[in-house]
């Protein structure tokens, strides 16, 4: 399959299928119930669920001292869950940091598990067992990312009426009211964009680069049939060292996408539930927020 379809790898792979009545998002009557994909996110949940708590209790020692220092991989992830709160959630969030900072954990670590996950050639292994088809970067799945950037919208909205009230619906009109049929929807059609850019971003990034992978890998088997063996062998080299480097960039890719997502979903939120009142404060109140 990998022969005949280079991007097989790519692309989702049912493995349940239930048949349904078709509508918007089922065009060809068929649910998707568990995929490779969907696989590869219960995996990444699993081992976020087993192994995180298990690394975050390690410590020096059990004497009170002992048991405030981190040891082994606390100490990676301590050193990340504090720069995310310091650098990316505190700016954006202000005095409402704590109440969200949970999340932005959850996000990154989990969208980096599955950025990781993608880069495992668990495709070829499942592969030896017949037609089970297993792997694949579930990030590279448009409803996937886009599943990811409405829960982010959920909270953006449902916290920003929770914590704002009337100060969140005001911004959707902040010039004067008889603008209002102009600026609501505009202000409407820009959550939509930041929530569109969100999942087109993540999506866009994983899948060019697995892309581009799959490309290089036909063109040795492309020259190989075309010029036999020995020109399928000359091409192989280049493009086994090109697959190589471009896979080490993945692996910053994976990291660097899931800190981008982290960031704009803490920057969002933010813009949600952090409000600048006009009052006799309102230097006091930005200067917190800036802090």
């Amino acid at each position: 399959m990998a022969a005949g379809n280079p991007l097989s790898h790519v692309v989702q792979h049912p493995i349940k299928q239930v048949p349904v009545e078709p509508g918007l998002l089922t065009p060809e009557g068929r649910l998707t119930l568990l995929s490779d994909q969907i696989v590869m996110m219960i995996l990444a949940g699993l081992l976020l669920a087993i192994f995180v708590p298990r690394w975050v209790a390690r410590r020096r020692g059990r004497d009170p001292i002992g048991a405030l220092v981190p040891a082994g991989p606390a100490n990676f992830l301590e050193a990340i869950c504090q720069y995310l709160r310091k650098e990316v959630a505190e700016p954006a969030l202000g005095p409402h940091t704590d109440r969200f900072v949970k999340y932005i954990w959850s996000v990154f670590f989990f969208v980096l598990t599955v950025n990781l996950l993608g880069l495992l050639p668990v495709a070829a292994v499942s592969g030896l067992f017949g037609d089970l088809h297993l792997g694949g970067t579930a990030t590279g799945n448009i409803w996937v990312t886009a599943t990811l950037a409405l829960i982010t919208m959920g909270m953006m909205v449902v916290n920003g009426l929770r914590l704002g009230g009337r100060h969140y619906l005001a911004h959707f009109c902040p010039g004067p009211l008889w603008l209002a049929p102009l600026l609501v929807p505009v202000e409407i059609i820009g959550l939509g964009a930041k929530i569109f850019a969100l999942a087109v971003r993540l999506f866009a990034n994983m899948m060019a680069g697995h892309i581009l992978l799959a490309v290089l890998v036909g063109f040795i088997l492309s020259a190989g049939t075309a010029l036999g063996a020995g020109g399928g062998l000359a091409v192989a080299v280049p493009v086994v060292l090109g697959s190589v480097a471009i896979t080490l960039l993945e692996i910053f890719v994976a990291f660097l996408q899931a800190f981008i997502f982290t960031f704009l979903s803490a920057l969002f939120l933010g813009m949600s539930v952090v409000f600048h009142h006009d009052e006799g404060h309102h230097g006091e109140v930005s200067a917190e927020a800036a802090h």
